[in-house]
């Protein structure tokens, strides 16, 4: 805990520090709700105004296991959930065992004393507390419920730790036991009260958050899939279709039952294969549709997602990575799918891919996917992966009048229309919606096989080069479009850390925390990946050294996937790769340490 002031009483009084932030570990089984508790203790930061992220760890098997859930929040700026915790909260002897390294020297356990047993040699090292929360949670709401009440018990113990507001945790309580039975409820608010009500032995101070700044506008908290499913309703998507697998099911769920409110439909097909065909068939029918999966699930939609760059059709393709390759590790992050969404499939498929680094960026290029899918008729891969997917974080509300958009066809009559017309400037053309009137009488086709300006089949070899460059050139124009990302931190400098998705957050405090120390390192992070913003050679330029930072393999000749992408672009023998395969987002000093290693080797100063 980062602390602003001194204690705020003193005496007979409980000592009272105000604090800037804190970093809660909650380790347990999958069964005993942990998630539950860290998702009320985020939420509840949000509706504070604070600023909040998590991360989560849950099993791959059925039966549930081992699980933690980590919260970070406080008054000022949270770029990662945290290298260490303040606060170890442990159901269980091997939750006790298995993270006490997690937390920091001189850090609070919280355990329940009906099943843990503290290790004496650790008791120097933190400030142990145990409470005995099974039996007492029993002791609360009593009956047949024995401890399942314990996580909001916990939750009650935490607020009286934190001097957290009550009455917003009582409705978060109350609006995630909405439309059960009223003794749920009762129950669960028992538990919080018993929680709460406990002395914590007088062991420990209360702890309470300084004042945070006003943002100005009020803030919503959600998870990463929960952004993106609303971003493409904002976009006016109303037709998906998909198949369940971790972790993309929760937005296929959200979307299956939002979209008919806004006279859409999801539609969960047999397969992945006729899930991605249904999607395409719908975007020719004149709207924008999404289909998604995660690994496994894409490989089988590359096929499809070929016929949908040669028919330059229109497509959003949601890709949440994990763990593989093959079922590999579905409940943990990676990101391993970028090879295979910017290359897979067979033939010259060009197709434009996007990565999203935070949860609010989740919902804002959601609707970016669809605009770029319409303005140049192509395929978007929207990669995102299993950190960001299930991380809460808390940012300002969406102006939901100037963001959200209809992609209602029109179906005025025209004169004529090639929908490969090789006039049209830099190849970009679109389709009309079938049964728009063409007043020439001349109506085009749409197919997987090479075809003339009108979409009729060719084996022309003029027409295949011509076709071929059609849909290059499209995402060169595209190239010479997009923004180009700005450098956190000087434009020149030592050492330059390259990321993408979810590790925005880590790399940015390595950049605090290195220059806090005197170094030269900033950090450049790209949103557009396939193709790339024109300009980052210049920019590039200006450092020694030039770290791609990833959570993929280094691969056969020491470069990670975006690593081999900007070394086949720039030949620029100054970028080299910071990769690992552990399923764990980045800790600050991984980084800071890995790329101290990288540049002793170069016998360069960091």
């Amino acid at each position: 805990m980062s602390d602003t002031s001194t204690a705020l009483s003193t005496g007979g009084a409980p000592k009272v520090s105000s604090i800037q932030e804190v970093v809660i570990r909650i380790a347990g089984n999958s069964q005993d709700g942990i998630q539950a508790i860290g998702g009320f203790l985020a939420r509840l930061a949000g509706r504070s105004e604070q600023e909040v992220m998590t991360f989560m760890t849950i099993p791959a098997t059925i039966s549930g296991g081992p699980s933690i859930f980590q919260v970070r929040m406080g008054s000022g700026e949270v770029l990662s959930s945290g290298d260490e915790s303040d606060v170890l909260l442990a159901f269980y002897q091997h939750s006790y065992e298995g993270h006490i390294n997690s937390l920091k020297k001189g850090g609070i356990v919280l355990y329940d004393s009906d099943h843990v047993v503290p290790r004496d040699e650790w008791k120097k090292d933190y400030h142990h507390l145990g409470i005995p929360i099974s039996g007492l949670t029993v002791e609360a709401i009593g009956g047949t419920a024995k401890d399942k009440g314990k996580n909001i018990f916990a939750l009650g113990l935490i607020a009286k730790m934190f001097d957290l507001n009550t009455p917003k945790l009582e409705k978060l309580i109350g609006e995630r036991f909405t439309g059960k039975d009223p003794s749920i409820l009762n129950n669960a608010l028992a538990a919080f009260h018993a929680g709460y009500a406990n002395s914590l032995g007088n062991v420990v101070e209360t702890f309470r958050f300084a004042a945070s700044q006003d943002k100005g506008g009020h803030q919503v908290v959600m998870n990463g899939n929960e952004a993106l499913g609303y971003g493409l309703i904002a976009a006016g998507v109303r037709f998906g279709a998909g198949y369940p697998i971790t972790p993309w099911s929760d937005i296929m769920e959200l979307l299956r039952r939002e979209l008919p409110k806004y006279g859409g439909t999801f539609v969960q097909t047999e397969d992945e294969i006729a899930a991605v065909s249904m999607a395409i068939g719908a975007s020719y029918g004149g709207r924008v549709a999404v289909t998604g999966s995660s690994g496994p699930g894409i490989s089988l939609k590359t096929e499809a997602l070929g016929w949908a760059v040669m028919a330059e059709m229109p497509l959003v393709i949601v890709d949440v990575q994990r763990g593989g390759p093959s079922t590999g590790m579905p409940t943990n992050i990676e990101q391993s799918d970028l090879n295979i969404a910017v290359n897979g499939g067979h033939g010259d498929s060009p197709r434009v891919v996007i990565a999203p680094a935070n949860v609010e960026d989740c919902f804002y290029m959601a609707i970016e996917a669809v605009n770029l899918a319409r303005k140049y008729s192509v395929p978007v891969v929207l990669l995102t992966d299993q950190g960001i997917a299930t991380r809460i974080e808390a940012f300002r509300e969406p102006d939901l009048e100037k963001v959200c958009q209809d992609l209602a066809p029109s179906f005025e009559p025209v004169a004529d229309h090639k929908p490969y017309d090789l006039a049209a400037p830099n190849g970009v053309t679109r389709h009309l919606a079938p049964g728009t009137k063409i007043l020439s009488g001349k109506y085009p086709i749409v197919t997987g096989l090479e075809h003339d300006e009108l979409g009729h089949p060719t084996g022309s070899p003029k027409l295949h080069i011509q076709m071929t460059a059609k849909r290059r050139k499209k995402l060169q124009a595209m190239a010479a479009e997009l923004p180009v990302p700005k450098v956190y931190g000087p434009p020149e400098g030592n050492v330059l850390l390259v990321g993408w998705g979810s590790t925005e957050g880590p790399i940015r405090e390595a950049v605090d925390r290195a220059r806090g120390a005197g170094d030269s390192v900033s950090s450049l992070h790209l949103r557009h990946i396939n193709p790339l913003p024109n300009g980052l050679e210049n920019i590039f330029a200006g450092f020694n050294n030039i770290f791609v930072v990833e959570m993929n393999d280094e691969g056969l000749y020491g470069f990670g996937q975006l690593g081999a992408i900007l070394r086949a672009r720039y030949c620029d023998a100054r970028i080299q790769g910071i990769n690992k395969t552990d399923g764990l987002t980045w800790k600050v000093r991984e980084i800071l340490e890995r790329a101290k290693g990288h540049v002793a080797t170069g016998l360069r100063k960091l």
